[in-house]
């Protein structure tokens, strides 16, 4: 046998060809790795999408109907300040002409005294909202934490509507509500604590109130400032407006770091780690059923 031909027989790849091997190897990883990462990061797009969507179409939904039949049962249906169980509650008053409960526990906004509404987006503090309202309807209803509101129960049930953190573990926050009862002479039993989370991850909430000064004329206006008002015109709509923040963090930043919520914009504050989740910002218009103002306009008839 010729060596020459068994050492031909017995030659393997050159260099050359292991380094063209190795780089088409590494070309082929990183367009797979890409593919993956680029496929991760849209099913966490969208599965933080629909976290969000889906708590916050079902949560809102439940918020606004509350909402809607505040003063039920009120024989007044001129909501101001000074109103008796009046359907927004603004100052002990409207849960009882001879109430005490302190005012923090009522519907406040930015600047109210007393009021340390907090926030994830900016300084800008979350509003709260409180109302009030009788079952007389034929049917059982449930006040926002879930509890049976009997037929013709002759208690008023108030709810408040406030951001805390999810738990002292957790400081993430959320959107809670605390229900509790009034009497007709202003006693209030279970109310005032860290109520049950309704909305699991909220970074805003704001409230505006709508007064009707007069037939054509319907104003938007934070808490604070409708109570400084000298006449006070009636409420007749809410407004509320709510950042909504998914649970499931996002691989990249966040796709938004400002939101406009009722007419103010308001920048994601620096902190690196509160960019990194899926948000979006959600307003709903409320018109009270139960405090309908009506404006009578007399006619001269010709003699």
């Amino acid at each position: 046998m010729n060596p020459y031909n068994k050492v031909s027989a017995m030659a393997g790849f050159t260099l050359i060809e292991l380094m063209i091997s190795l780089v088409l190897g590494l070309l082929i990883s990183a367009a797979v790795m890409q593919v993956y990462f680029i496929n991760t990061r849209t099913l966490t797009v969208q599965q933080s999408a629909s976290e969000v969507q889906d708590s916050t179409i079902f949560a809102l939904q439940s918020l606004n109907d509350h909402i809607r039949i505040a003063n039920l049962g009120n024989p007044i249906s001129n909501i101001t300040d000074t109103t008796d169980h009046g359907g927004v509650v603004l100052t002990p008053t409207n849960l009882g002409t001879t109430n005490g409960t302190a005012t923090t526990l009522l519907t406040n906004s930015m600047g109210s005294t007393g009021w340390t509404g907090i926030s994830n987006i900016t300084n800008v503090a979350s509003d709260q909202l409180t109302i009030q309202y009788k079952n007389i309807t034929p049917n059982i209803l449930y006040d926002c934490e879930g509890t049976v509101i009997p037929v013709n129960d002759t208690n008023w049930v108030i709810e408040r509507y406030f951001v805390r953190a999810i738990s002292t573990t957790v400081p993430d926050l959320a959107l809670a509500c605390d229900a509790g009862r009034a009497t007709d002479a202003g006693a209030v039993t279970n109310f005032g604590d860290n109520g049950e989370v309704i909305i699991q991850a909220v970074d805003q909430f704001q409230v505006l109130l709508g007064a009707q000064a007069d037939v054509n004329n319907l104003t938007y206006l934070p808490a604070k400032t409708y109570l400084e008002l000298t006449d006070k015109p009636a409420i007749t709509t809410v407004k509320v407006g709510v950042i909504v923040r998914s649970t499931t963090p996002l691989i990249a930043e966040a796709d938004k770091e400002t939101f406009t919520v009722l007419g103010t914009t308001q920048t994601l504050k620096t902190d690196s780690s509160r960019k990194k989740f899926y948000r979006r910002a959600y307003e709903s218009t409320v018109l009270l059923r139960n405090a309908r103002v009506m404006s009578v306009i007399a006619v001269a008839t010709a003699p």
